[in-house]
């Protein structure tokens, strides 16, 4: 659905920048919960850094706005929330969570829907990323169904920068689709974005993304 690849698209939009920011200082950082009235809420730790670019976001929407051609598109781009931006660490990597509200959109996504959230940011990755590697799973959350999709990307006239491991975890919650990001510099990194704990509709927390993630593949 091309809703959700405009959706994807602002995801993508943000990480690039955070990811060339310089690291945060680590005595100016604080523990951090964001948690959002949609029935979401994710845990960062201590030392990463809560970043603010809505200033990028909303550059981005109307860029995405002009090439919309249909209502549907165009509604969409303008009820995309970015809930969370961080970043951490030298080389610096980045985690990046948005949400697509049902009210505002007007209509609600279905289970169907959810393989577009993670395979249409992989497309919106290679604006700024040559990307390879691409793998993708299913998984559930409680009561959730939960896609993920992990690519190795290398930042596009930036061939210095070592590559990132690139994931994208998406689910459907009763009020909101939301989709999380990481740009990982590294395992530590990663590690972190995937044992965040997360709350989803008011379920027990558990960590974003479990180990056995990858283990199965998603249904053909």
């Amino acid at each position: 659905m091309k809703r959700l690849v405009c959706f994807s698209s602002l995801l993508i939009a943000c990480a690039p920048a955070l990811a060339q920011a310089p690291s945060p200082d680590p005595d100016s950082v604080s523990p951090h919960t964001y948690a959002s009235d949609l029935g979401f809420s994710y845990v960062l730790p201590s030392d990463w850094e809560v970043v603010d670019v809505q200033a990028s976001l909303a550059s981005r929407k109307q860029q995405a706005a002009q090439s919309a051609t249909t209502d549907e598109e165009k509604k969409g781009l303008a009820c995309v929330q970015l809930a969370l931006t961080a970043h951490h660490g030298n080389p610096t990597s980045a985690v990046v969570e948005v949400a697509l509200p049902f009210d505002c959109f007007g209509q609600q996504a279905s289970e169907s829907d959810l393989p577009g959230f993670a395979s249409a940011a992989s497309e919106g990755m290679k604006e700024s990323f040559d990307v390879k590697d691409a793998v993708h799973a299913t998984y559930s959350l409680g009561t959730h169904h939960m896609w993920i999709e992990r690519v190795t990307g290398t930042i596009k006239e930036q061939p210095g920068i070592p590559p990132y491991t690139i994931e994208v975890a998406c689910g459907l919650l009763k009020k909101a689709a939301v989709c999380w990001m990481t740009l990982a510099a590294d395992s530590a990194a990663l590690q972190v974005f995937e044992k965040g704990d997360v709350t989803l509709d008011g379920d027990a927390p558990v960590a974003l993304v479990p180990s056995t993630a990858f283990d199965k593949k998603p249904a053909s």
